[in-house]
């Protein structure tokens, strides 16, 4: 079973106060060569892809805490936004930006990754995102917040529904005969005609069907209903494993077979001493030890590349490590955890596929409207 690693994006870090720390570039969060650098560095350690976070509320490291705090960084671009301005400055890697299905339109979503699609020649995906929060609830202001299983409900009719559109032109649905005059087959788009408790769509798209048929959908799962939605809906989940002797019984709860990586999130040096040192240094900034969702690994990219093995060897497709410091940590994954785990003939030494689905071993899908 092939290794996969991705790496997730979130600011300086996911230390809320990586920014303060001497690699961290706070003044360049906002410039387009920040994120580009990063994935750049991410494609040089041949990762499979990584993620961008976004949400519709200012950032707070626990839902508890209030909003006024000054010394963590406020504010982000737009994960999709950024994905664009990044694909066609990198070649292989692939570029997952989140949705937040609760607030986002569908259509609009279906054709923006459809558009990504084109622009990374195959590279597109979304990870999509249920959000409860009523900080985000109120700057939308249209709605109040439904219950989990709503929520999560809608987030399955949202991707069925990006899924139909995505199919509503056949491949071959573009003629572009000028001497004919015929630039596209009528026939070969179609409607989705989609209604469901939340929105109704008919379609079709009016982005053609993009070059992977249907870009990679993910999600990030830690129990019950969301493993259904991963299970039943996406193409990869993310799951956050407390210790590797949990990997089994997250995968029997999570239905279907899709792609499955563990959540990590790395402090790494060169000796694990150093490493506690750096995450101790964050964390009497923070005033507290980092609380996380997922499983926080402190020490080398060897002891981390056993970790990753294990977990690989326990049932996981892959490890989406998210760097504590991104300028520090990512080049740890890339020059340090990679070619540890290429020594050891774990991990792949050149990128062998030029799409996202290729280099996940995802086949491309059969277009659902077109006639067998």
């Amino acid at each position: 079973m092939t290794l996969h690693l991705a790496v997730a994006l979130e600011g300086t870090g996911w230390h809320p106060a990586s920014w303060r720390e001497p690699e961290a570039r706070p003044t360049a969060l906002f410039d387009a060569g920040y994120w580009t650098g990063l994935v750049r560095e991410a494609e040089r350690g041949l990762l499979d892809l990584v993620t961008v976070e976004d949400t519709f509320g200012i950032q707070s490291t626990r839902p508890s805490e209030p909003d006024e705090r000054t010394d963590q960084v406020r504010g982000r671009l737009d994960a999709l936004l950024i994905a664009a301005r990044v694909a066609p400055l990198t070649s292989h890697i692939g570029l997952v930006p989140t949705a937040i299905a609760t607030h986002t339109e569908p259509f609009h979503f279906s054709k923006a990754i459809a558009t990504l699609d084109y622009a990374s020649r195959g590279r597109a995906g979304v990870r999509v995102r249920v959000s409860a929060r009523p900080d985000e609830f109120a700057l939308v202001g249209r709605r109040v917040p439904g219950t989990r299983a709503e929520l999560f409900g809608e987030a399955a009719d949202w991707i069925e529904v990006i899924r139909r559109l995505w199919d509503s032109w056949e491949d071959d649905a573009e003629i572009r005969d000028a001497a004919t005059g015929r630039f596209v087959d009528r026939d070969k788009l179609h409607y989705i005609d989609f209604s469901g408790p939340q929105f109704s769509v008919r379609g079709p798209s009016i982005t053609p069907r993009p070059p992977q048929g249907q870009p990679l959908v993910a999600a990030l799962a830690h129990r019950e209903v969301a493993y259904e939605l991963v299970g039943s809906s996406c193409d990869l989940g993310f799951v956050t494993p407390a210790e590797t002797a949990d990997i089994a019984r997250i995968r029997g709860e999570i239905p279907g077979s899709p792609l499955v990586f563990g959540d990590v999130v790395v402090f790494l040096a060169e000796s694990a001493a150093e490493a506690e040192d750096r995450k101790g240094r964050m964390d009497s900034r923070l005033g507290r030890a980092l609380v996380s969702d997922a499983s926080i690994f402190v020490g080398t990219p060897a002891g981390l590349a056993d970790l990753v093995q294990e977990w690989h060897a326990a049932g996981l497709d892959g490890v989406r490590l998210r760097p504590g410091s991104v300028d520090h940590d990512l080049p740890q994954v890339t020059r340090g955890l990679v070619p540890e785990l290429q020594r050891r003939g774990a991990f792949r030494t050149a990128y062998e596929a030029d799409t996202l689905r290729g280099l996940l071993g995802l086949p491309l899908p059969a277009n659902r409207y077109a006639a067998v």
